[in-house]
């Protein structure tokens, strides 16, 4: 245990460690909510720009506060914690700045994009020996805003603050929020679908947590700008901080930096894939180099099984669809692998063209691990892929719900999915999968194949309701607390919260909610814009 030893109940009391950051160039600019072309620094120096008008916490993660930054809950109901998310309060040892990073968005290179509007305050080293770095999101304009308000608007930062924490306690490697506050008085101009109907909506924040911010646009930008020196300065800093199993004497360490980022990302994508998650927004700056789910927008859980799913309006091609998630990643290491040729030898440009090599197959063999894994499968025998994919299909053709077809799977015994008269009254999702033509020829080999992993029905269901959510966070769910917050009640967002911290545990109130049930009709065919 370092620091600290018991939770801090005054937030005053609250304070950054000197940020490491600190040690990478950062840009000085005075005219910092003016967009300007960044050249030579990783960081710009920039303070927050408060929220106006009178605050309301919307809702907070306990477990954040509590795990991470060593706050009592309490500290949260306090004006200095409230005006601290809204931008009002710095503690003690901050160092406000925002990230230059440039990135491919859809496929074709935007030059300089960075932190828009989202400003690092510091880092915390807690109680566990952890350091993080807190960035609040909606905070003001900086020099990369281009053509923003540096502003975030209600509807999106709740979408954050959920899909952060429930991707966090469905197993999804991503960044935390910590907290979120609204103003009853500042007013944003936002055109949410993009039709020309522009209305006001109030300004957010979100306190998001991250051990780093930094993405594979972080050295793409460098390589665009020819910067090579501060490319081998910032990959030996997140090598030293961040990697710290790379020697920073060996030779090869960015070879092993590659391959270390391009086996969290695919290690996470596989993680998506089996939850139905759909990011909507692959970009390379939407990629860290941690390997964490950053930057939700307009993404969306699938319900009913579509591959080519797409949660984004903006996506009209279907580049960043549910099926095209894994092909896409390794699309972006490329770009990575691309943007550090210029601090590779030969020799190890070939090796880390060796590692790409292998990475298609890699990731294949992570989402069969996962889709196995949901099935209560523990070892891969050859045929499993046809067992699965067989399955999807009939999820398809059905229109049965992905999250519950799967949870439905896990709670029923095997012999009652072989009863031809079995109705599924208590089985919604299955009930629908079931109309499918060769649903008992398929059912037939799944128990072909439980007998040949030679488990008893309690550890096959053991197995799958450990993987296979209950309660997931559903657009349409998200909608209706959404809806309730913009009159100033937030008692769903807070419950909802809540049921997703035990995402694989029944929830009376939850199931109240339809939570579990059947979507309503409405919310068939739900997308989200980038609007935010």
């Amino acid at each position: 245990m370092l620091g600290i030893t018991k939770l801090i109940s005054d937030f005053r009391e609250f304070k950054f460690k000197n940020p490491s950051y600190a040690e990478l160039p950062i840009n000085d600019n005075p005219e910092y909510n003016i967009p300007v072309a960044v050249n030579n620094a990783v960081f710009s120096k920039v303070p927050t720009e408060p929220l106006a008008g009178k605050l309301h916490l919307v809702c907070v993660s306990e477990d954040a506060l509590t795990d991470i930054l060593d706050l009592d809950p309490t500290v949260a109901e306090s004006d200095e914690f409230v005006d601290f998310v809204g931008g009002k309060y710095l503690p003690e040892g901050a160092l406000s700045v925002c990230h230059r990073y440039g990135g491919y968005q859809f496929g074709y290179w935007a030059d300089q994009l960075g932190d828009g509007r989202a400003h690092i305050l510091g880092e915390y080293l807690n109680r566990n020996g952890q350091l993080w770095q807190l960035q609040l999101k909606g905070s003001g304009e900086t020099p990369y805003s281009r053509f923003g308000d540096g502003r975030a608007v209600l509807r999106s930062s709740i979408r954050e603050m959920v899909a952060s924490e429930a991707c966090f306690y469905l197993g999804v490697p991503t960044t935390r929020a910590a907290a979120l506050v609204v103003s009853d008085d500042h007013k944003v101009w936002r055109d949410k679908t993009y039709s020309g109907k522009a209305r006001q909506e109030r300004a957010a924040v979100v306190l998001r947590l991250a051990n780093a911010w930094y993405r594979i646009g972080s050295f793409e930008i460098l390589l665009k700008r020819r910067e090579p020196d501060l490319a081998c300065k910032l990959a030996d800093f997140i090598i030293t901080y961040h990697f710290p199993a790379i020697k920073i004497t060996d030779e090869n360490r960015y070879v092993k930096l590659f391959s270390e980022v391009a086996h969290r990302n695919l290690d996470m994508v596989a993680k998506w894939q089996g939850l139905g998650f759909t990011h909507g927004v692959l970009n390379t700056d939407n990629i860290s180099l941690l390997g964490l789910t950053i930057d939700y927008g307009p993404y969306g859980f699938m319900e009913h099984y579509y591959k080519h799913y797409v949660p984004n309006s903006s996506d009209d091609m279907g580049r960043y669809a549910y099926k095209m998630q894994p092909e896409i990643v390794l699309w972006n290491l490329d770009k990575f692998a691309e943007a550090l040729i210029p601090i590779l030898t030969v020799e190890q440009i070939q090796e880390v063209r060796e590692i790409q090599s292998m990475l298609a197959e890699y990731v294949e063999n992570r989402i069969r691990n996962v889709f196995n894994l949901k099935l209560g499968l523990e070892n891969y025998e050859v045929g499993d892929d046809l067992l699965v994919n067989e399955l999807l299909d009939l999820m398809e053709d059905t229109m049965a719900d992905f999250t519950a077809t799967f949870r439905q799977l896990a709670e029923i015994k095997l012999e009652e999915l072989s009863d031809a008269n079995n109705q599924f009254e208590n089985y919604w999702s299955l009930k629908k999968v079931s109309t499918g033509k060769k649903w008992q020829q398929w059912v037939k080999k799944y128990q072909q194949r439980i007998h040949l992993e030679n488990i008893g029905e309690e550890e096959r269901r053991k197995r799958t309701t450990i993987v296979n959510p209950i309660y997931v966070p559903r657009n349409w769910i998200l909608q209706d607390a959404i809806a309730d917050a913009e009159q100033n009640d937030f008692k769903k967002v807070r419950h909802l919260l809540e049921v997703l911290k035990e995402p694989f545990k029944l929830n009376e109130e939850a199931e109240k909610l339809g939570y579990s049930s059947q979507p309503p009709s409405w919310s068939f065919g739900l997308k989200l814009s980038c609007s935010s």
